[in-house]
């Protein structure tokens, strides 16, 4: 039983699974949407969430922390300067996964996970006033 054990392991070993992680991260941030599969689109999500919260703090130490897992000093600036100022007013959920469909070779479900775009306003989302 797999209590308590977060994460998927992909089958890969650790290390591969971290670095892949990284190079999606870096893909994702650098062209703001990729398609892979939805397994690991799920788990990219969290990281990538994280990248973007990291930006929003803008301290020296969280420009360190989004450089040791990045690895690309241009995608960390763009991070740094464009897309945190972007998710300013939004608490969390910067990216959308959107499902695609199936891969031909081996039939893996593909999905596409793209950052949302700047503060979008909901229809309906107006709260009416109490008649008095």
């Amino acid at each position: 039983m797999r209590h308590r054990k977060a994460g998927r392991k992909l089958g890969r070993t650790s290390s591969h699974r971290r670095a892949m992680m990284r190079n999606l991260v870096t893909s994702l941030l650098e062209h703001e949407k990729i398609i892979t599969t939805d397994a690991k689109a799920k788990e990219l999500r969290g990281v990538a969430d994280k990248m973007i919260t990291l930006g929003k703090r803008g301290t020296l130490h969280a420009r360190r922390q989004a450089l040791s897992f990045i690895r690309n000093s241009l995608v960390t600036k763009k991070v740094f300067e464009e897309l945190s100022p972007r998710y300013t007013e939004r608490a969390g959920g910067y990216t959308r996964i959107v499902k695609v469909g199936n891969r031909e070779g081996d039939n893996a479900l593909l999905s596409m996970i793209e950052l949302m775009p700047a503060e979008e306003k909901k229809k309906g989302t107006k709260k009416k006033k109490a008649a008095q």
